[in-house]
């Protein structure tokens, strides 16, 4: 399968993480949606961002060590389209500049909101909840 996701990150509490080569980010207690896309197995792109235990690569990896999936969704399609979910997003809550976006010319492509708020973007974007397990 092919396609975009985005995955719903819980962060419990404030906290300054090191994010790759972008540097120190204070990320504020609260509900981050992130997306991607997997144009080459989008099942195990999801399964490695929820794996626990994985080598440090894209900016993600860096979050993800200190925040918690709580939620993910996807749409299928043999094009790249996560840089235009990114810019519905980006109208409609604040970006973390240069986050998960080093390959394009988007701003961000993690945002915070209120968890209502992220929910109801993505169900005007026809995007499927993906089932995963929490535990791995």
């Amino acid at each position: 399968m092919k396609g975009s996701y985005i995955l719903i990150i819980e962060i419990d509490q404030d906290k300054d993480i090191q994010i790759g080569s972008i540097g120190t980010i204070t990320f504020k207690k609260g509900f981050y949606a992130y997306i991607g896309s997997a144009l080459n197995g989008l099942e195990q792109r999801i399964e490695r961002h929820v794996r626990k235990q994985k080598r440090l690569h894209w900016h993600i990896d860096f979050l993800l060590e200190h925040g918690k999936i709580v939620e993910v969704f996807y749409r299928e399609s043999y094009n790249r389209e996560e840089c235009e979910i990114a810019n519905i997003f980006h109208k409609k809550l604040k970006g973390i500049t240069n986050f998960g976006c080093s390959d394009c010319k988007c701003k961000s492509h993690l945002f915070c909101g209120d968890k209502s708020k992220i929910l109801e973007i993505i169900s005007k974007i026809n995007m499927k909840k993906y089932h995963f397990n929490a535990n791995t």
